[in-house]
């Protein structure tokens, strides 16, 4: 589960804000559990941890299934969600100018992929799912999602600085997880990145996430794969590389040519990786962020 800071998610911070509901939390993690059995676990009445359970459902935090029992149905409360990100607002840097380009996650110029595999656009499957020759059909540059579980895809995009403007930094983000044949919320993967050929840095994708639906994934799409993924930040600045305000390399903005027509970026899952867990890209109509790929270059 993703949350941002906005009133909406209210209801998600409101449920953790309980140390009873933490604790009924970390009951679920490890069994499926009726009213009563959480009840004499925790000491407390059986319409108390009934409002306790309703406000984590509402939250979508868990479920509650109705099953048959010796007393007739009873409900079962099981843990939906084990991993919750916070995004906070981006920092804004207002002492740069800035040139910013979107690129769909479909419009690759490059790539090499091994299944499992696919892509889609907002209405379908484009091709059967892991036949990598279906990554060139024409539809692809409507695709709003690609997934693969080794190789790379390639994208370019324009360099709108000016011979007199100076670069500082730049950033890309996307919204990205690990891939699974259906889904794995822990299923590590390394994913490396690219710039004009210069390896910036690898990050690890800890899962291809399933637990809730995306937000603005398709109605059509199957709730058993992955339904969105984290969105990150890569950021190259005169210090380093960083992902998410971590660092992954020691590359510079003083290492990269900015005298160059187009930018081209790579999203690698190399073959000899520790964790070769796949990639999925989200773009808009998918996953949790309405947006292609960010591409944003900040001078003076």
């Amino acid at each position: 589960m993703q949350l941002e800071i906005d009133k909406s998610y209210l209801p998600v911070y409101e449920a953790l804000a309980s140390e009873v509901r933490l604790e009924i939390i970390q009951l679920l993690s490890k069994n499926k559990m009726n009213l009563k059995e959480l009840a004499n676990e925790l000491g407390i009445s059986s319409p108390i941890v009934k409002k306790h359970v309703e406000k984590l459902e509402t939250a979508g935090i868990i479920k509650t299934e109705k099953i048959p029992g010796k007393s007739g149905i009873q409900r079962i409360s099981i843990l939906k969600v084990d991993h919750i990100e916070i995004n906070f607002p981006k920092k804004i840097y207002h002492s740069f100018a800035t040139y910013e380009t979107y690129i769909p996650v479909g419009h690759y110029i490059d790539y090499h992929v091994v299944p499992t595999c696919g892509i889609a656009t907002g209405k379908d499957f484009i091709g059967p799912v892991d036949d990598p020759k279906y990554f060139m059909d024409p539809k692809r540059v409507d695709a709003g999602i690609l997934w693969f579980t080794q190789g790379f895809v390639e994208y370019k995009t324009p360099n709108f600085l000016k011979e007199e403007d100076k670069l500082q930094q730049l950033d890309f983000s996307f919204e990205i997880s690990s891939e699974f044949p259906f889904s794995n919320s822990i299923w590590p993967s390394d994913i490396t990145f690219y710039l004009n050929d210069i390896e910036l840095g690898t990050w690890i994708s800890p899962g291809d996430f399933a637990d809730t639906r995306g937000k603005y994934t398709p109605d059509w799409w199957p709730h058993n794969v992955n339904q969105y993924g984290l969105l990150k930040t890569v950021r190259v600045t005169s210090h380093g590389t960083y992902i998410d305000g971590d660092p992954i390399s020691t590359i510079t903005i003083q290492d990269l040519n900015s005298n160059t027509d187009v930018w081209k970026l790579r999203f690698e899952v190399k073959e000899d990786a520790k964790h070769v867990g796949g990639l999925t890209l989200f773009g808009k109509g998918f996953g949790n962020h309405d947006q292609d790929i960010k591409f944003k270059l900040y001078y003076i």
